[in-house]
């Protein structure tokens, strides 16, 4: 498996976490979640559609305001992972 699959794999289950997390707090809109939020809207459509390189900052951010630790956020992403390999 070469680095790009592997980064394309990881990308794409990351931001699938992040759309269902999403819609569990009620958001049909990845716009309206964003403003609430005050994170910036493009930013965040970058994030779940897995175009967005993930910085520590943000991702910290994205897990507070999610109320998930890193080690629930990463099961999830481990279990989306194999969900859809």
């Amino acid at each position: 498996m070469t680095e790009e699959i592997l980064l394309r794999q990881f990308a794409e289950s990351v931001a699938r976490v992040f759309v269902a997390l999403r819609k569990e707090k009620g958001y049909t809109s990845y716009e309206s979640f964003a403003f609430d939020h005050e994170f910036p809207r493009a930013q965040y459509w970058r994030v779940e559609t897995g175009r967005h390189n993930l910085t520590l900052r943000t991702l910290t951010k994205l897990l507070i305001i999610h109320n998930l630790t890193l080690e629930e956020f990463l099961q999830r992403v481990i279990a989306e992972a194999v969900r859809r390999p």
